[in-house]
Order: C-alpha cells, then sequence, then structure tokens
C-alpha cells in the first residue's frame, strides 16, 4: 500500500511517501514544499495545492494521512494551518484518494512509543524504521513519514481485526 503522510504548514509543508507492508516499509520519496514567504498567504495556498496535487498525480497513493491540527493559543496561526490542511485535503479529493487524519500525538505514539516524543526522537526511529543513511530533514518530512507509517499500522490493525 502506498501512503502520503502530510504535516501541513504555511511556511513549511513536510510530505513522506512510503510503500507499506507487513515485512517492512520501504520509502519512496520525502521532502518539504516551501511556498516563498514574500508571497501572500493566498499564493502559498494555492502553490501548496498544486505541489501537493502533483505528487499526489505522479506516485498514485492508496490512502493520505494528514496530521489533524494543533491548536496553540495563537488563534490566527490556527486558521493559518487549518488553511493549510485543507490545501493537503483538497488535493486528495481532487485525486479521489482516501484522507486520514492523526494527532501529532498518535503519530508520535505510533513510530515512537509514546505520544510526548521530541522531534529528534521521532527523526531517529524513522531513519531506524526506514533505514535510512542519515537522519531525515528537515523535522516537517520526518512527521510526514510519521504520519504515514501511522496510517499503515492502523489500517493493518482494521484489517486484522476483520479477519478475527
Amino acid at each position: 500500500m502506498i501512503i502520503l503522510g502530510i504535516d501541513p504548514g504555511t511556511i513549511v509543508t513536510g510530505y513522506g511517501l512510503i510503500s507499506y507492508r507487513e515485512s517492512g516499509s520501504t520509502i519512496i520519496d520525502y521532502g518539504c514544499v516551501r511556498p516563498p514567504a514574500k508571497e501572500t498567504l493566498s499564493r502559498r495556498y494555492w502553490i501548496l495545492f498544486q505541489a501537493l496535487s502533483s505528487l499526489v498525480a505522479k506516485h498514485t497513493p492508496h490512502a493520505i494521512a494528514v496530521e489533524t491540527q494543533f491548536v496553540h493559543k495563537n488563534p490566527q496561526g490556527a486558521i493559518k494551518l487549518g488553511m493549510a490542511r485543507c490545501t493537503a485535503i483538497l488535493a486528495a479529493e481532487q485525486h479521489h484518494v482516501p484522507i486520514y487524519e492523526y494527532t501529532p500525538r498518535v503519530a508520535k505514539q505510533a513510530v515512537v512509543g509514546h505520544g510526548g516524543a521530541s522531534k529528534h526522537q521521532v527523526q531517529k526511529m524513522i531513519q531506524l524504521l526506514l533505514q535510512l543513511p542519515k537522519l531525515p530533514e528537515p523535522q516537517d518530512a520526518a512527521d510526514a513519514l510519521a504520519l504515514a507509517l501511522c496510517h499503515g499500522h492502523a489500517a493493518r490493525m482494521t484489517t486484522l481485526r476483520g479477519t478475527l
């Protein structure tokens, strides 16, 4: 199963694409989309949408795992983050790919073993689980890979429950 994980943001949106198998997952691609900071927010959202839509069209994932909104004390930041999430959701819908949403805590739990893991711990576990020669950079890409693995585990558990 090919899974695209997306860690949305208006400054940096991380993505991670894996081929998930019970015997072990392999990495297909990972990185970030960084719309120019000088652009208007609406233009940055458009750039995010186009980039994510291109990724979906190129790799035809079976599922897309998106990080749910993490709300800080700044309501404006939460709104902007929600809009960035929306670009990922629209790109998935445009290509008829199912969307699954996970909190940062659940994704960390799935790959590290506890939901309060640091970003460095997530990077290290992603490196180990996907047998990467170095830490996946930037951290947003590692978070996206964690989301993809999290969905792979969740889908596997759903399948196992269905066979019992």
